[in-house]
């Protein structure tokens, strides 16, 4: 499918005057127009908000905000840090901002549980289950997620690998010998990491399935996934909001410990011995 871009320019020669000044603006202005409300969009080229989501329907999208959703897609990969805190400026006021960030995360979250696909979730599950061994790599914001999938995805698989990623040398020499029947999950979300993307390829080169855990099919990790799980991060200033793509993985690490309940309930009766025995949460093995 064509982007948004290439369907505003293809469409410059039946737009009204009106549309044409919105067309001339997001085509020179791309990185700003993705983070404006349409109203905002509209005074700013001095027409009516009605008009801006004509402009949308005109498109071929349901309204004003599939539109922006292409947009933002299109150009978050590419921001600059600066260029985040200025699009941030346009849609956060800051004069509550506890409530309006985590409002955000929150409008995030909803936003996944419609657009989440269910059967490729299910899909994800089975390809886990059955791995040889499991790699899981994440760099810059992306690593905490990584991170915290290892944490429990080791508690419930003996197979689990984390890619350590300090340096770029070192990703490959973790994944030297992945092949058939290895599966790496790979977490990247905009801007994406370079060294993500290039041992994604590494890993599907080498004949292993590659799991995608990404926002978007334009990200460059989904061409090398046999199976992705799409979820949008949220941009808030410099700072990424990974509260939708978390939600995400709590959901397939309880997913992935339901179909194996029985070996988790084994796993954690006995690390319920071992913390028990060596105080690990402040008790004593003397406790009644």
């Amino acid at each position: 499918m064509n982007d948004v871009l290439h369907q505003i320019r293809s469409g410059m020669g039946s737009f009204s005057k009106a549309h044409k000044r919105i067309a001339d603006y997001i085509l020179q202005n791309a990185d700003k127009a993705a983070f404006l409300t349409a109203k905002r969009l509209g005074d700013i080229v001095s027409v009516s908000e009605s008009t801006v989501v004509r402009f949308a329907a005109e498109l071929g999208y349901e309204g004003y905000p599939g539109m922006q959703r292409a947009l933002q897609e299109l150009v978050r990969g590419r921001l600059t840090s600066v260029q985040r805190i200025r699009a941030s400026q346009e849609q956060i006021s800051g004069t509550d901002m506890i409530s309006e960030v985590m409002q955000r995360d929150m409008d995030s979250i909803h936003a996944a549980i419609e657009r989440i696909d269910r059967k490729e979730f299910q899909r994800v599950v089975d390809m886990l289950l059955h791995a040889d061994r499991i790699f899981i790599l994440g760099v810059r914001s992306s690593s905490f997620l990584a991170g915290y999938l290892n944490f429990y995805l080791h508690l419930i698989f003996k197979n689990v690998i984390f890619v350590q990623n300090s340096a770029a040398g070192e990703i490959y020499e973790q994944l030297v010998h992945i092949g058939p029947g290895d599966v790496l999950v790979g977490i990247s979300f905009p801007r994406y990491s370079i060294m993500a993307v290039n041992a994604v390829q590494y890993a599907h080169e080498r004949g292993a399935d590659v799991i995608a855990i990404t926002d978007s099919t334009i990200s460059p990790l989904y061409q090398w996934a046999s199976a992705s799980l799409l979820v949008r991060s949220d941009m808030i200033s410099f700072v990424d909001s990974m509260a939708a793509p978390l939600s995400l993985l709590n959901a397939l690490i309880a997913e992935l410990g339901r179909r194996r309940k029985d070996d988790v309930d084994g796993v954690f009766a006995e690390m319920e011995r071992v913390w028990m025995e060596h105080s690990i949460f402040g008790s004593t093995k003397n406790e009644p």
